[in-house]
């Protein structure tokens, strides 16, 4: 992926300090990124398939860069998780509160994982990270309707959490794809009201997010000047997504869209 020099951490943490002085261009590239970030995840998914790649061009060190892109991404959980404050109700095994409990367990050892990984072995794992992601994105529906369709699960207490804990670290050190992975991961156990998945995706999301991100300015891992610009363009693209999901007819083919970019930036970072 060209972008500029980017410093390889041998070992231990990535500066987040070492990422170059950002230019106008790079200001700009970050706006339109967030905010189709913000965009893309208020109305299908997917806004780290754009958001990781412009961190990272604009020379952000990786581990550095995804844990920025996690900062980013933030606002506009805790903002879709209000919007389905009505629509959760309990089911499955566990609690909320049970689940937000393991939701931030999992998220710490997640980004504490991520904080012990180079830059140099964060950018062999990124591609596949996000290979798995654009599949699940690509066939997380139809997935979801599989297992709706057999009436869900119901694994019991042992297997919820080891099912959350395990989302849940996955989101502390990658947050891309979480949402789809959350989602059929609630259908597994036990789960059947889509809204209420819906809600409680985000909800968890957020969590995930916030526990991770907590972390990472704990260590000095957020790129701050990069994280804010498109933290607040990716909250105004994920508010204008909110408005514009209720009129989007064909969802399918903004999911194939995604998709496609998915598979781009893959295809990008496995040919570094």
């Amino acid at each position: 992926m060209a972008g500029k020099r980017h410093v390889i951490a041998k070992g231990g943490l990535p500066d987040a300090e070492d990422a170059p002085t950002m230019t106008l261009f790079d200001s700009l590239l970050l706006v339109s990124a967030g905010f189709a970030a913000g965009l893309l995840n208020a109305v299908a998914g997917g806004g780290t398939f754009l958001s990781l790649p412009a961190l990272i061009y604009v020379g952000v060190p990786p581990v550095s860069a995804n844990a920025s892109a996690t900062f980013a991404a933030l606002p506009g959980y805790i903002g879709s998780a209000w919007g389905f404050r009505h629509d959760m109700q309990r089911e499955g095994a566990l609690p909320l509160w049970a689940l937000a409990g393991l939701g931030m367990v999992g998220a710490v050892f997640g980004a504490l994982l991520l904080t012990v990984t180079s830059s140099e072995t964060f950018l062999w794992v990124v591609p596949w990270l996000l290979l798995l992601a654009t599949a699940l994105f690509a066939f997380g529906q139809h997935l979801l309707r599989a297992i709706q369709s057999r009436g869900g699960g119901q694994v019991g207490v042992v297997g919820s959490v080891v099912a959350i804990l395990a989302m849940s670290l996955y989101g502390g050190y990658f947050n891309g794809g979480l949402g789809i992975m959350l989602l059929a991961t609630f259908g597994v156990i036990g789960y059947v009201n889509l809204h209420g998945m819906n809600g409680l995706k985000n909800v968890l999301s957020a969590v995930v997010s916030l526990v991770s991100t907590v972390t990472f300015i704990a260590v000095g891992l957020i790129a701050w000047k990069p994280a804010i610009v498109m933290a607040i363009s990716a909250t105004v693209g994920g508010y204008l997504g909110a408005t514009l999901s209720r009129r989007i007819v064909r969802t399918d083919l903004l999911r194939h869209g995604v998709t496609a970019i998915g598979l781009i930036m893959t295809a990008v970072f496995f040919g570094r």
